[in-house]
């Protein structure tokens, strides 16, 4: 396949975390950030796509399938096969896959299972594997062994800033009753 487009680096380093590390909480990051500084991307739901895929990711293999089951149909009907398909995916095995792992974790027997992104532009898998081994990744690690400090992440991210700023917005929303308007004077 010929690429049609230059890839993102912040792409190619999603697809290094989410083969090399399976951090999945980072793919999540680095793919938002690019997704938020490029709203007029040609490509922006194929980015917000990956971001819920990482989240179902993450979220499956910690155990939690109500919400990994719901985003990732989610995804999955959000998912334009053929833009997928310029980024180096085969777009319709990546709908594909992506339903059938949210049919199977309605199932009571349920395992994670990494769910494999179907790169098919050999030029970006391998620079995508160059750099995961320039980092010290495996590519293609299985995700339950990436360690408990990746697969429970969110426990130990520095949360301060959002805790200030729901402080502050509690805030605003008290004084903004205490204070009266034209329409609730007596």
């Amino acid at each position: 396949m010929q690429k049609t487009i230059d890839y993102p680096d912040e792409y190619i380093q999603y697809l290094v975390e989410y083969n090399g590390s399976r951090d999945y909480f980072e793919c999540h990051e680095i793919m938002e950030e690019y997704w938020k500084e490029h709203p007029d991307s040609e490509y922006k739901t194929c980015w917000l796509v990956l971001i819920r895929i990482s989240v179902c990711m993450y979220h499956s293999r910690r155990g939690n399938w109500a919400g990994a089951i719901k985003l990732m149909g989610k995804a999955a009907e959000e998912a334009e096969a053929h833009q997928f398909d310029k980024l180096g995916l085969d777009g319709t095995k990546l709908v594909e896959l992506m339903r059938q792992a949210a049919l199977d974790w309605t199932q009571p027997n349920r395992t994670y299972v990494d769910l494999q992104l179907p790169i098919i532009d050999h030029k970006l898998q391998d620079a995508a594997r160059q750099r995961c081994n320039e980092l010290g990744y495996i590519w293609g690690i299985h995700g339950q062994e990436a360690g408990d400090p990746i697969i429970h992440r969110h426990l130990t991210r520095d949360r301060s800033d959002v805790v200030l700023e729901r402080a502050e917005s509690a805030k605003r929303k008290a004084f903004s009753r205490q204070v009266p308007n034209e329409d609730n004077r007596l």
